[in-house]
């Protein structure tokens, strides 16, 4: 049996905040694994789903990216409301959101990539690619200035 709210003390295109921040949280106390082995596996299985569908961007083209990022988000606010809420009956259905979420970023930045290859003029194509790399590294370094508040304030909500 899952119980959210027991842990201890992104890009751009996916709200990577909400999520990677809550893995910590989402702790199952009677499950096969630790608390750390738990949180391990969290990110084994996230970085498996980004290397998957990044994998998979020459055989997978997706134009709308924004689509990717309202699934995103709505992943993250399932994982937000296990977090709050608890108990998820399973830690294999956190595995599978952990991994949807995994594909779901992924995709986001390989087809993030790929529409500036198709989109852009090719002499505005360099200066399009760097400006997306820096925009992705912003993103994922504030995702982790945020992540720190809102994690220490979920668990002194306990």
């Amino acid at each position: 049996e899952g119980r959210g709210g027991e842990g201890r003390g992104g890009d751009v295109y996916n709200c990577l905040c909400l999520s990677s921040l809550q893995f910590e949280l989402l702790y199952f106390p009677h499950a096969f694994l630790d608390h750390n082995a738990q949180y391990r596996w969290y990110q084994t299985i996230y970085q498996g789903g980004v290397f998957i569908s990044r994998s998979s961007g020459a055989f997978i083209k997706i134009r709308r990216i924004w689509i990717l990022t309202l699934l995103q988000f709505g992943n993250a606010v399932l994982l937000l409301a296990a977090a709050w809420y608890g108990p998820v009956p399973s830690l294999w259905l956190i595995f599978a959101a952990v991994l949807f979420e995994g594909l779901l970023g992924g995709a986001g930045y390989v087809n993030a990539f790929n529409n500036i290859t198709l989109e852009s003029e090719p002499g505005d194509r360099e200066f399009a690619m760097g400006a997306a790399s820096v925009a992705d590294t912003l993103g994922i370094s504030l995702s982790g200035v945020v992540s720190l508040p809102f994690h220490d304030w979920m668990c002194n909500l306990n």
